[in-house]
């Protein structure tokens, strides 16, 4: 297995990216981060890019955030939320907002499990395909922490306010079909890798400055989202390693009812 934490194959203008940390069903660890913001920067500057292919290798999308990095400092240790490292998002948050500012449509091949910030990275992508038994979830709740990965940004031109909220609050998990019906996935497939791929042609085979322009109207719809993204930031570093999210993280990993206290 190679130690490239995001791989990229290119050919006939699409790139076929995958996260690569299989056997922590590519969970987010700080490599993990990085590989994935230098993959970004990389799709950006690559000569007939036309289409991106996004997925994960072995059993899962992606798991989240790795439990392990976070008990011992974490991504995030040492670094203030509220830098803007990558345009309008700190590194976190670009990691899920990037693909959505890539010139060229991005495509999320999505099974096993998409939770958290692999829920948020998913829905980066332009258009989402999900086996029906993939297992997605808001998460963040469960750890005491709020979406901070430029999910709120990418969601609300996607599904009710008020599903939003009763997943965030909750924490619930839900199917791939349910994905659907809710908005968070364009169609589900048995094989969403091999649909994404064939999706892709019919795309690459498009006049791509038709492509580009398209999709650089439907951004402009978010041309607000600088202001959410620091609104993430700030509600997240208000919360993060504070007694009660250290709490919850105790209770997840303990398997007991946390302890929590009211302000």
């Amino acid at each position: 297995m190679s130690d490239q934490r995001v791989t990229i194959a290119f050919e006939a203008g699409i790139a076929d990216v995958r996260l690569n940390r299989p056997d922590k069903m590519n969970a987010l660890d700080p490599a993990m981060f990085e590989g994935i913001a230098s993959a970004i920067a990389e799709l950006g500057a690559m000569k007939g890019l036309r289409v991106v292919v996004l997925s994960g290798e072995g059993r899962a999308f992606c798991a989240g955030l790795d439990m392990g990095s976070m008990t011992s400092g974490g991504a995030s240790a040492g670094k203030d939320l509220r830098d803007r490292t990558h345009g309008p998002a700190n590194l976190f948050q670009h990691v899920g907002w990037g693909w959505r500012e890539l010139p060229v449509p991005v495509i999320a091949a999505v099974h096993g499990i998409a939770f958290g910030g692999g829920f948020q990275i998913m829905s980066g992508a332009d258009v989402r395909l999900v086996r029906p038994d993939t297992r997605l979830s808001i998460m963040e709740m469960k750890w005491g922490l709020v979406p901070d990965m430029a999910g709120i940004a990418l969601w609300r031109t996607l599904v009710r306010d008020d599903v939003l909220r009763e997943l965030t609050y909750t924490a619930r998990e839900f199917s791939g079909e349910e994905a659907v019906r809710l908005g968070f996935a364009t169609r589900t497939a048995d094989d969403p890798h091999a649909e994404a791929m064939a999706l892709a042609r019919q795309i690459a085979a498009r006049n791509p400055d038709a492509v580009r322009a398209a999709k650089r109207l439907y951004n402009a719809y978010a041309n607000d989202a600088e202001a959410l993204l620091m609104a993430e930031s700030i509600e997240q570093a208000g919360v993060i390693r504070t007694p009660n999210q250290i709490e919850a993280v105790r209770a997840n990993i303990e398997k007991r009812a946390p302890n929590f206290t009211d302000l």
